[in-house]
Parts: structure tokens; C-alpha cells; sequence
């Protein structure tokens, strides 16, 4: 290939990444709000194509077998993974973020190989910093999937010095680090950096419980794109710098909103082992009783209210009842009811969870209201309708000096004139901790599979619905 043919190759080249990092800021800026949303997610994967076909013209590129056979690797992979149910997409989430950093981790391992011992200290740094990163991004990442799909137990795992330990591998890998970048070649030392911070991973992610879920996704990403940036310096690929500082970056944003949200630090996630079962929770569980109902009594309520607010949950997300919820809201509708969705922050298992759903159900975006919003309506609200939200509801976040959740901001569903909830059982939350809502006398627990009972919800409504059609008709 002439010189001039490889210059006009490459100025293409240069263009279409610079089109592609466009693109990637305008899918972050799209993302950000749900009714941009879609075309944030086809913008990013534009980009990413772009990015991905441009590669393949680099006149350094003389080899094309093993690209192939790591494309159908992960078509095979991918593909699959692609077409789970929304309720795993917080765990196929975790699983991509593996993927993500495993990846960049075995491209530093390769570049170590290859260019040992012959790697100043500067490279070496980039090497160890990215590998590192990569490592415990890939193992953390596998862990939070396992917790999610609950294979791995969801409670917090701690042991008597879990800290110290940790923070024990972690500053071993940084020395083992440290001496590769003083002594680039003592490749023996390598595996054992790998390794260690390998371990790491495991033993960040295990003592997070699942309430936290949110946020160590969040961070996982952040993570994750830290390390594709810092691969982008290992193998001078500016469009993979610029992509991963924006993925990090926003991720890292985003576990801030998500701590904030819940009134916790950094630390606490990923060291304080919050949400494990406190005896005191289950004390109050057997001094204390609550008033249920049934699910035509629900559907009454419901159909002679003015206005009300559902406040879903991750119980929703698991019963997959998103879709008899837009069934309810159509016939509340057609009922004159004014029906509003109060989305916490938090609320589900990866950010943004509950939005997800509730847009697969085509429920309109503009009756989705956010915390601050919908803890103006609660008050003048007739009913607050928890659907399989535990925490984000618990009105000892503002009352109880001695809760673990006290000063997390929380839908204050406790306002509404009446507060019905659907719940399998009394067990308590994610955090760990019983919630007082259940036991005030406005509240009715509807106890059962929240798809199930929403079902019977919306079968109650639609005799109501037709008797109010006839009624309307004068009886025709």
C-alpha cells in the first residue's frame, strides 16, 4: 500500500472517529432523559460501529483471522445475553461490564507479554494501572451478577477484619505494581499482580448487600471505563481514551446522584455491609400487626379515589407485572382517575430500573414524577399504591436517629390519605430493616405476587369501568 493511499486512509479514519466520539456524547447527553432515550441508545450504537468498521482499515491491521473468530465468540455470547427478560437486565448488566473489563484486562496482559522487558516505567504504569482496574472491574462484576440473579447470597458476606484484609491484597497489588514499573522485567511478578487483584475483586463486591446493588452497578461502570481509557494509552487509540474517560466519567457522576440518593458515602457502600437483618426488625415483626385486604376491596378504593400515586419497586420488577400496572393506570384513567408514578432513584436494582420498565409497559413518560415532585403530591394524594418498594418508603429514614437508613430521602408514601401495599410477606427490605409504613392504621397490606394481584386489581376495575360506561349510557 503507497504512502499517499495509507495517509488518505488514515485522515478517513481520523474523521470517522471523531464523528464516532460526536456521537457517543450526544448518546450520553439523550440518555438523560427518558423521552430522548431510544435515540441515546441508537446514537451510542452508531458510534460504536463506526468506531469498530473504521478499526478494521488501519493500514497496521495484516491479520484478520483472529478478529473474526473473536466476533463470532461474541455474537454467540452476545446474542443470548441480549434477549433476557427486563427483569435480569440489572444482572446482564453486570455480565456486560465483565465482559468490558475482561477484555481490557487480557489486551494489557497481551501488551506486557509482548513488549517485555523492553517497556519504559511510564508504559509499565499504564500496563499495571489498566490491568489492575480491569481485573477486580471483571471478578467485582461477576460477583454482582451472581448477587443478582441470586445464585450468590444477597446479604451482605462479612467476616471479623474484612477491611483490613481487603485493603491488605489491594496495597499488595499496587507493590507488586510498583516493583514492575521499577523492574519491568520480572515477569514473575506479573501473574501474581493478576491474581491478587483478581482476588480483590471478589473481596470488594461480596460484603455489599443487595440495597446497594444500584450503586455498585453505577461504580462497576465507572470502573470499567477507566480502564478502556487507560487502554486507549497503552495502545494510542484516541477514540478509546476519549469513550472510556465518558463512560468512567458518567459513571462515576452517576454513583454520586445514587449516593446521595440514599444519604450514604462511598465508603459506607462499599465497606459498611449494609443490609443485613437486624434482631431488632424482627422483634418489631412479631409485637406489631397489620390490617390487610383483599383485592376487590383494592380495586374499590382505588375507583373511588381522585388521585392516585404508585410508587413501584423491585417486587414489581420480579413479578413482571409492569404491564398489568399500564393495564390499571389505563382503567383508572378511563375512571377520571389522576394516576402518577413516583420514581425513587434507587428504587429496583440498577439505575434507572424502574423507567426501564415502566417505558416497555408504554407507560407515558410525563405521568412518571420524580422523588422531590412526587412527595409535593403525596399529601393531597387519596391513595399511595406501594407496589414491592421496601426502603425507599420507610418513613424511619426521617424519624429514627438509630436506623441505618436515617437521612436517605425516600418517596413519603406515609402522606397519602390511604397507603395500600403489595407484598409477598413481612420480610424485610434489601437495607435489612422492618418498615413502620406497614403498621400505621391508613396502610392495607395486600398480601401476594404482585403480578397476580394486580391482575385481580385490574379484573375488579373492569367491571367497574363497564358499570360505569352503563350507567353513562343510561343503562344501554
Amino acid at each position: 500500500m503507497t504512502a499517499p493511499i495509507v495517509l488518505v486512509i488514515q485522515q478517513y479514519a481520523d474523521f470517522s472517529y471523531v464523528a464516532a466520539i460526536a456521537l457517543f456524547i450526544l448518546s450520553l447527553k439523550w440518555l438523560s432523559s427518558p423521552a430522548t432515550a431510544r435515540r441515546g441508545v441508537l446514537s451510542g450504537e452508531i458510534g460504536a460501529a463506526l468506531a469498530l468498521v473504521t478499526t478494521f482499515f488501519d493500514p497496521r491491521l495484516v491479520q484478520f483471522r483472529w478478529i473474526a473468530v473473536g466476533l463470532l465468540v461474541g455474537l454467540i455470547i452476545g446474542i443470548p445475553l441480549g434477549l433476557v427478560k427486563m427483569t435480569a437486565v440489572p444482572q446482564r448488566t453486570a455480565m456486560s461490564h465483565a465482559f468490558g473489563a475482561l477484555a481490557a484486562a487480557v489486551i494489557g496482559i497481551s501488551e506486557y507479554y509482548v513488549h517485555a522487558p523492553h517497556i519504559t516505567k511510564f508504559g509499565m504504569t499504564e500496563i499495571a494501572m489498566e490491568v489492575i482496574i480491569g481485573c477486580l472491574s471483571f471478578t467485582g462484576s461477576l460477583i454482582a451478577a451472581g448477587k443478582l440473579q441470586e445464585v450468590l447470597p444477597q446479604r451482605p458476606i462479612t467476616y471479623r477484619g474484612q477491611n483490613y484484609v481487603s485493603l491488605a491484597i489491594f496495597s499488595a497489588a499496587v507493590i507488586l505494581a510498583l516493583i514492575l514499573i521499577i523492574n519491568p522485567g520480572a515477569p514473575y511478578l506479573f501473574p501474581a499482580m493478576v491474581g491478587v487483584s483478581l482476588f480483590f475483586g471478589i473481596l470488594l463486591v461480596t460484603p455489599i448487600g443487595g440495597a446497594d446493588m444500584p450503586t455498585v452497578i453505577s461504580l462497576l461502570n465507572s470502573y470499567v471505563g477507566l480502564s478502556a481509557a487507560l487502554l486507549g494509552f497503552v495502545l494510542n487509540s484516541k477514540v478509546l481514551v476519549v469513550a472510556g474517560a465518558l463512560d468512567g466519567s458518567s459513571g462515576f457522576i452517576l454513583s454520586v446522584i445514587m449516593c446521595k440518593a440514599m444519604n450514604r458515602s462511598f465508603t459506607n457502600v462499599l465497606f459498611g455491609a449494609f443490609g443485613q437483618v437486624t434482631a431488632a426488625a424482627e422483634q418489631v415483626k412479631e409485637e406489631r400487626t397489620v390490617r390487610s385486604a383483599t383485592a376487590e376491596e383494592a380495586a374499590a378504593i382505588l375507583a373511588a379515589a381522585t388521585s392516585v400515586v404508585v410508587v413501584p419497586g423491585y417486587g414489581m420488577a420480579v413479578a413482571q407485572a409492569q404491564h398489568k400496572v399500564r393495564e390499571m393506570f389505563d382503567l383508572l384513567t378511563t375512571l377520571g382517575v389522576d394516576v402518577k408514578f413516583a420514581i425513587h432513584p434507587v428504587a429496583g436494582r440498577m439505575p434507572g430500573h424502574m423507567n426501564v420498565l415502566l417505558a416497555e409497559a408504554d407507560v407515558p413518560y410525563d405521568k412518571l414524577v420524580e422523588m422531590e415532585d412526587a412527595n409535593s403530591d403525596l399529601p393531597q394524594a387519596d391513595v399511595a399504591l406501594v407496589i414491592g418498594a421496601n426502603d425507599v418508603t420507610n418513613p424511619a429514614a426521617k424519624t429514627n436517629q438509630g436506623s441505618p437508613i436515617y437521612g436517605m430521602p425516600i418517596i413519603e408514601a406515609d402522606k397519602a390519605h390511604t397507603v395500600m401495599v403489595i407484598k409477598r410477606s413481612m420480610n424485610p427490605g434489601f437495607a435489612g430493616i422492618d418498615n413502620p409504613l406497614y403498621y400505621l392504621d391508613k396502610t392495607l397490606m395486600l398480601f401476594g405476587d404482585a403480578k397476580a394481584f394486580v391482575s385481580d386489581i385490574v379484573r375488579d376495575l373492569s367491571e367497574a369501568a363497564k358499570g360505569a360506561k352503563k350507567s353513562a349510557t343510561g343503562g344501554r
